[in-house]
């Protein structure tokens, strides 16, 4: 198990609802103490009906004006949708604007609709694949040169279980690791496996990747009862809930802080003790 503290995201879908009821939903969830707040990176709901929608980083530039603690980012931010370079300079701006708590989330992309709407060409997982390791450089790169630059070094997460591309990029590439929302940890062991190796081969410590997946908030319960330490021993120590328009009901999470801030308080008063040998 990794000695990262445990923290806890809230994603709030930017569907089925509209700006100041979102923004009001990450005021709450920065109030209440959530570690990171994301919203998701497409151009129509992806489930639930209808057609009502807000961009990602729009969406995220307001959230950075309206909170002061929170950590912010796409989960995750979709490589296909704009040039690298434009990217790295969007997401710095947020970061400005934040006084640097941009997150920068990427992914290859993966719905069908948004690319055939907005005109993107969809190519196949291999492709999208491959474009997103040959931009990560690229991003990388403008965000080193930007005037002014990013508050801080930028933690790039890169979101997938593709044990071929997408677990090497992590390995090559990330601060941040998230698994999607897995329904049991037997699902993550063979992700897992193909990261330890990929780390192995490239001489990166797994351990300076923070690894995250997420939850759905109707299963907080039967997930902190039954599933919650697998995760730990796996190495996985941020936990995402999802929420969905009109309301975003935040407060759901709250069993859920309440876990994790007594299992650091645990973690903390166990490694005092062992620094001073005590028991």
């Amino acid at each position: 198990m990794t000695n990262r503290p445990i923290r806890i995201a809230v994603q709030i879908h930017p569907q089925h609802g509209d700006y100041p009821a979102m923004r009001d939903a990450v005021v709450r969830a920065e109030a209440m103490g959530y570690d990171v707040a994301y919203t998701w990176d497409h151009f129509f709901p992806l489930y639930g009906g209808g057609e009502t929608h807000l961009e990602c980083w729009s969406l995220l530039a307001g959230w950075a004006e309206a909170t002061s603690r929170i950590e912010l980012g796409p989960l995750v931010a979709c490589n296909s949708y704009r040039n690298p370079n434009l990217l790295a300079d969007i997401a710095r701006t947020v970061d400005r604007i934040s006084g640097g708590r941009v997150i920068l989330g990427l992914g290859s992309g993966w719905q069908r609709r948004d690319y055939d709407a907005y005109g993107f060409d969809f190519g196949t997982t291999g492709s999208r694949l491959d474009a997103l390791a040959r931009d990560l450089p690229t991003i990388k790169s403008r965000l080193d040169v930007l005037d002014p630059p990013p508050h801080r070094r930028m933690p790039i997460l890169i979101g997938g279980t593709g044990r071929t591309k997408t677990l090497r990029l992590v390995a090559e590439h990330a601060d941040g690791w998230h698994a999607a929302f897995p329904e049991r940890p037997d699902e993550l062991a063979e992700p897992v496996e193909a990261l330890l190796e990929w780390c192995q081969r490239l001489g990166r410590d797994p351990g300076a990747i923070e690894w995250s997946l997420g939850i759905e908030p109707d299963d907080i319960a039967r997930f902190l009862d039954e599933d919650a330490d697998r995760y730990l021993a796996l190495g996985f120590t941020q936990f995402t809930l999802g929420f969905d328009g009109p309301a975003w009901r935040v407060e759901a999470g709250e069993q859920f802080l309440a876990w994790r801030d007594a299992t650091n308080r645990r973690a903390d008063e166990s490694r005092r003790s062992a620094a001073t040998g005590t028991s």
